[in-house]
């Protein structure tokens, strides 16, 4: 199954649309059998649910997505993990062992509204870390 981890250098961004990149890993019987990093290619609406279903993606996993971003994921038969935060690796390692469950978004309705158009950051509350 190919997985996109929403990406911002080695955690899991809070936000898949304004993540820098993506980490797309294919697992199989238990393992990791390829990953790569692929350049965020903008975020425009309805843009990214398409790029990535042509890219085979089955699941996406970030920390935080609309409602909105989310039904175009469903209807294009990817699922939406979120609430998700850490190292991308300790992200990998839960997916291998069966233990990644989604959660609550990290953004708030709205937060990401506009993004990449007029907006260049997501209202998501910041991590004091």
């Amino acid at each position: 199954m190919r997985f996109a981890i929403s990406t911002e250098g080695d955690f899991v961004s809070p936000h898949f649309g304004r993540c820098p990149s993506f980490t797309i890993v294919d697992i199989e019987t238990n393992a990791v059998v390829k990953k790569e990093v692929l350049e965020n290619p903008g975020h425009h609406p309805g843009y990214l649910p398409e790029f990535l279903h042509e890219k085979g993606v089955r699941s996406i996993i970030c920390g935080g997505m609309g409602q909105r971003a989310a039904e175009l994921f469903r209807e294009r038969g990817i699922e939406a993990i979120v609430g998700i935060e850490g190292k991308i690796n300790d992200v990998i390692e839960k997916l291998l062992e069966g233990e990644l469950q989604s959660g609550e978004s990290l953004c708030a309705p709205g937060a990401g509204k506009n993004y990449g158009l007029e907006k260049t950051e997501c209202d998501h509350e910041k991590n004091s870390d």
